[in-house]
């Protein structure tokens, strides 16, 4: 009997069509005050970052929408509208917990009326995760600011998913559990 190959990096990390690369410790960590940098590529293949203003997972943990200024995103929306393609990184100051999300089905969007409260909450939620660390408020309030009417939702499904926290498992693919 021939042994069975191990699956390559991108199929370890493919989610099945009823299966999430999420858990609900995965979701809780996402959606707090965390720091959250948006990647995307643009046609040519040139990398662009940003930083988003918030995120919320749908409730079966298969959707990801992340809140972004477009003013301070231009390019980062203009590679999404090209390609789908998207990398994000939720890390956490205070520990270094970080996790990647990788997606191909981006897709911009408005804000509706709940979401101006999760980027509300954002705010404050890394107000407070970064106090510790000698950051006022007001200087993270600032580093946020955007004016609601110049914000959009990126909406995408994980594809894959990574633990990124600096250490010997950083790199290692992500599933609902670990």
């Amino acid at each position: 009997m021939a042994a069975k190959r191990p699956p390559a990096r991108d199929e370890a990390a493919m989610p099945t069509e009823t299966d999430s690369l999420l858990d609900t410790d995965h979701a809780a960590f996402l959606q707090r005050g965390v720091s959250i940098s948006v990647g995307a590529c643009d046609v040519s293949g040139q990398p662009c970052l940003a930083r988003a203003t918030g995120c919320k997972v749908s409730d079966d943990m298969r959707r990801v929408t992340v809140f972004i200024s477009a003013t301070q995103a231009t390019q980062v929306l203009a590679g999404i509208r090209a390609n789908g393609a998207i990398a994000v990184v939720f890390s956490e100051p205070s520990t270094h917990r970080t996790l990647q999300l990788k997606g191909r089905d981006a897709a911009v969007s408005g804000l509706n009326g709940a979401d101006m409260l999760i980027v509300e909450r954002y705010a404050s939620a890394f107000a407070r995760e970064l106090a510790p660390l000698g950051f006022e408020e007001s200087v993270i309030r600032t580093l946020l600011a955007c004016p609601p009417a110049d914000l959009v939702a990126l909406s995408f499904t994980p594809s894959e998913a990574y633990l990124q926290t600096p250490g010997p498992q950083a790199g290692k693919p992500l599933r609902a559990g670990t």
